[in-house]
C-alpha cells in the first residue's frame, strides 16, 4: 500500500487478494488500521508461485522499506549461548552464534547476565582451561584448582569426557552435586572463620538457587521447543513465547502491538519476524490452529497446537504470560502506541510532511581529544540501531562543536547522495541556530534538500523548545507527550555519542608505540618488550640495535617515532 507521496506504508500477503483487500474497505475499523486505510492512495501487487515465497518476500520487503504500519519486532539482538568447544583440550565460552560445528551449544539466553552468571559457576567447578590458546606455563587457575593445566600436563580424553558429561548435566538443570559442593565450601570457610570466602560462595549459592527457580518447567524429554500464545484486549495483541532448551524452560519473552489488519496474518507475521533474529528450534507450538499450516511451510519444521498433556499446559502458561504482558502494557507503556500520532504533531508544528524517518547528531570529546560524532536514526518513532553511525572527527579544531557538526553532516549526506541511499525526512540537531545554519550551508553545498530542526535548552540546560530551520522558536513545554518523545531521542543520541567517545578514549589509553608500524606483529612486539622492558631503555636504543630484532625498515620508522621525527615514505 502506497500513500499519496508514493511512500510504502504497509506490506501484506494473501492467498485471496480480493477478499483480503476488500475487508479493509468494507468493514468498520479503528486505531491504526483505520489510520492506515485513510492514508492508502494506490496499491502495488507482486505475484509469487508459492505461499512460502510470499512469506520470504514479505519479510525481506518489510526489513528493506520499514513501512510505518507494519509491525517491526524490536528483537534484533544476538542472544548469547554457552559453547562447549570439543577440541583436543576443551573449554567453554560465551558464543553469539551457533556456526562452529566443533561446539555444542546451550541456550539462547535472552538475559545475557544469566549466561555470564552460569559460565562463571561452570569455570569455578569444572576444571577445563580458561585460555583460548594453550600457553607454555601454568596460570593462577591451576593453583586455585580450577584448571587441569594442559600446558604442562597430558590430560587423558576419558577425563575430559567425564568433565564435559558433568557440564552437560549441569546445563540441563541437574546441578544438585554442585549445590552440595558449594554448601560444603561455605561450611568449611565459616568453620575456619574465613568469612570473606564464605560470602563469595554464598553468592554462588544464591545464583544457583536463582537458576533453579527459573527452571520451573521440565518436560519428559530433552526437547528444543518454542511455545507461543497470545491475548487480546482493546485492539492490542500480546504475544508471549516460552523458550525451552534441553527440556528446560530457560526464558520468557513478550511482545505487545496494536493489531493491524487480519488477526491470523498479524500473528503469523509476528512469529515469522521473531525468527528473523532468533534460531529456529526443532518444534514450534502455537495456540492457534489457523496459523499452523502457514508457519509450517515458512519455517520448514513441525508446528502444532496440542489438545492435552504437558505441552498444552505450557500453552496455557504462555497465555498467562501474554495476559500479564497486556496488564503491564496498559499500566505503563501506552506512550509507545502514540508515536505515529506524535510524529504527525511534530510535522504540523514544523510545517513539514510527517517525519517518519529522523536522524539526530551529537558530538563528544574531552578538551578536544578523542573527538567523535554520532548519529542515531529513528524510523516510525523507534530507534533503528542498524542505521546508527560513528564518525572520528578529522578537522583540526576538534573543540569546535559547530565545525565538527559541519564535518559529520557533510560526510553523512555526501555518502548517501553518492550511494543513492534514502535521505531522512528530518535532521534534528542538539543545538541552536549556529548548528542549524552550519547544516544548511553543507546541504546547500551538496545540493540536497532535507528538513532541519534544533532542540534548544533553557538557562538550566533543560530542553524546552524546538527551533525550525529559520530559527523560529516553538515551545514544546505544554505538549508533554511530544516533549518526552523528543527527550528520549535526545537522550539516545547523547548516550551513543558518549559511549562512542569512551570506546575511542579507552583504545587510545592502551595504544602502543608499536602500533601502525608495518612489519611489527604480535611475536615481534613480544620480543621487543622482553629486550626493552621500559620506555627509557627503548628510547636509548640505536637503529643498529633495533635491527637485530626487527626488520631494518621497521627499525628506522620506530627510531624516528621515538625521537619525534616524522618519517616520510619516499
Amino acid at each position: 500500500m502506497h500513500d499519496i507521496d508514493d511512500k510504502i506504508i504497509y506490506i501484506g500477503k494473501a492467498k485471496n487478494l480480493k477478499n483480503r483487500v476488500t475487508q479493509y474497505f468494507t468493514r468498520p475499523h479503528e486505531g491504526k488500521t483505520a489510520a492506515m486505510v485513510s492514508h492508502v492512495d494506490h496499491f502495488e501487487i507482486i505475484i509469487t508461485r508459492t505461499e512460502k515465497e510470499a512469506f520470504i518476500l514479505e519479510m525481506n520487503l518489510i526489513q528493506k522499506h520499514l513501512p510505518r504500519y507494519n509491525i517491526l519486532l524490536k528483537d534484533d539482538k544476538h542472544y548469547p549461548y554457552i559453547a562447549i568447544h570439543k577440541v583436543k583440550d576443551p573449554y567453554i565460552s560465551i558464543a553469539r552464534n551457533t556456526r562452529d560445528r566443533k561446539c555444542e551449544y546451550f541456550g539462547p539466553f535472552p538475559e545475557s547476565t544469566n549466561a555470564y552468571e552460569m559460565i562463571d559457576i561452570l569455570n569455578k567447578f569444572f576444571p577445563l582451561r580458561k585460555c583460548k590458546n594453550v600457553p607454555k606455563e601454568t596460570c593462577l587457575y591451576y593453583h586455585l584448582g580450577q584448571c587441569l593445566a594442559p600446558c604442562i600436563n597430558n590430560i587423558q580424553k576419558e577425563k575430559y569426557d567425564e568433565i564435559i558429561a558433568n557440564i552437560q548435566e549441569f546445563l540441563k538443570g541437574n546441578n544438585s552435586k554442585v549445590v552440595n559442593q558449594v554448601k560444603q565450601k561455605i561450611k568449611e570457610y565459616s568453620d575456619n572463620l574465613d568469612y570473606e570466602n564464605a560470602e563469595s560462595y554464598k553468592k554462588i549459592l544464591d545464583s544457583l538457587n536463582h537458576i533453579n527457580d527459573k527452571q520451573d518447567v521440565e518436560l519428559l524429554n530433552s526437547s528444543n521447543i518454542d511455545v507461543f500464545a497470545y491475548n487480546i484486549r482493546q485492539g492490542y495483541l500480546s504475544l508471549a513465547v516460552l523458550i525451552i532448551r534441553k527440556g528446560i524452560l530457560i526464558a520468557k519473552r513478550n511482545f505487545v502491538y496494536e493489531i493491524i489488519g487480519d488477526l491470523n496474518e498479524f500473528i503469523t507475521d509476528m512469529i515469522s519476524q521473531y525468527y528473523q533474529f532468533n534460531t529456529v528450534p526443532a518444534e514450534v507450538v502455537v495456540g492457534n490452529d489457523d496459523v499452523i499450516s502457514s508457519l509450517q511451510e515458512y519455517l520448514g519444521i513441525k508446528v502444532s497446537n496440542p489438545n492435552r498433556g504437558k505441552i498444552k499446559d505450557l500453552v496455557m502458561l504462555a497465555q498467562e504470560n501474554a495476559k500479564e504482558g497486556l496488564d503491564e502494557h496498559f499500566m505503563s507503556a501506552r506512550l509507545d502506541d502514540d508515536k505515529l500520532e506524535i510524529l504527525e504533531q511534530l510535522g504540523k508544528l514544523l510545517k513539514i510532511n510527517t517525519p517518519y524517518r529522523i536522524e539526530l547528531f551529537d558530538n563528544s570529546h574531552l578538551q578536544g581529544s578523542d573527538a567523535v560524532g554520532a548519529m542515531v536514526c529513528f524510523i516510525n518513532g523507534e530507534p533503528n540501531r542498524k542505521m546508527y553511525r560513528k564518525f572520528n572527527i578529522e578537522s583540526e579544531n576538534k573543540k569546535d562543536d559547530t565545525s565538527s557538526m559541519r564535518e559529520v553532516i557533510e560526510r553523512r549526506y555526501s555518502r548517501l547522495k553518492e550511494e543513492g541511499d534514502v535521505f531522512p525526512d528530518l535532521i534534528l540537531l542538539d543545538g541552536g541556530i549556529e548548528q542549524i545554519n552550519a547544516a544548511k550551508e553543507v546541504l546547500k553545498k551538496l545540493n540536497i534538500k532535507i528538513n532541519l530542526a534544533g532542540l534548544e535548552k533553557n538557562d538550566k540546560h533543560r530542553t524546552n523548545s524546538l527551533l525550525d530551520d529559520n530559527g523560529n522558536t516553538i515551545n514544546i513545554d505544554d505538549n508533554k507527550q511530544l516533549f518526552f518523545f523528543l527527550t528520549r531521542m535526545q537522550d539516545e543520541v547523547h548516550r551513543f555519542a558518549i559511549t562512542t567517545h569512551k570506546e575511542k578514549r579507552s583504545k587510545s589509553m592502551y595504544k602502543s608505540i608499536y602500533d601502525d608500524i608495518e612489519g611489527l606483529g604480535a611475536k615481534r612486539v613480544e620480543q621487543m618488550n622482553k629486550a626493552y622492558p621500559t620506555m627509557d631503555e627503548l628510547k636509548n636504543a640505536t637503529i643498529d640495535e633495533l635491527k637485530q630484532i626487527i626488520p631494518e625498515k621497521s627499525a628506522i620508522v620506530l627510531y624516528n617515532k621515538l625521537k619525534g621525527i616524522k618519517w616520510v615514505k619516499k
